[in-house]
């Protein structure tokens, strides 16, 4: 059972990150727009907080869970050094 758990992803690259920040800030920055505009029309601040909210909740789904899409780029990490070798340095 746990064998599912510790096989599932969890970490993303350096490239997936600025990725994932840049989709989070345009979702939400789009809603929010859409929000206030379609609040001012109907005159409903609940409604601008409704379409906030579903644009959070879009931006977490999209953003939060390490998807592929996220890990495309993965960090070539040198092979480590043996302690035993003196370090010229």
């Amino acid at each position: 059972n746990m064998d599912f758990f510790t096989s599932i992803p969890t970490h993303i690259d350096y490239v997936g990150q600025a990725k994932a920040e840049k989709l989070y800030r345009a979702i939400i920055t789009l809603f929010s727009i859409v929000g206030f505009i379609w609040g001012y029309i109907v005159q409903q601040f609940s409604q601008s907080v409704y379409i906030l909210g579903a644009g959070f909740i879009l931006a977490a789904i999209l953003t939060l869970p390490p998807w592929p899409m996220y890990r495309r780029n993965p960090l070539n990490w040198q092979n480590p050094r043996n302690p035993e070798e003196k370090s010229s340095g």
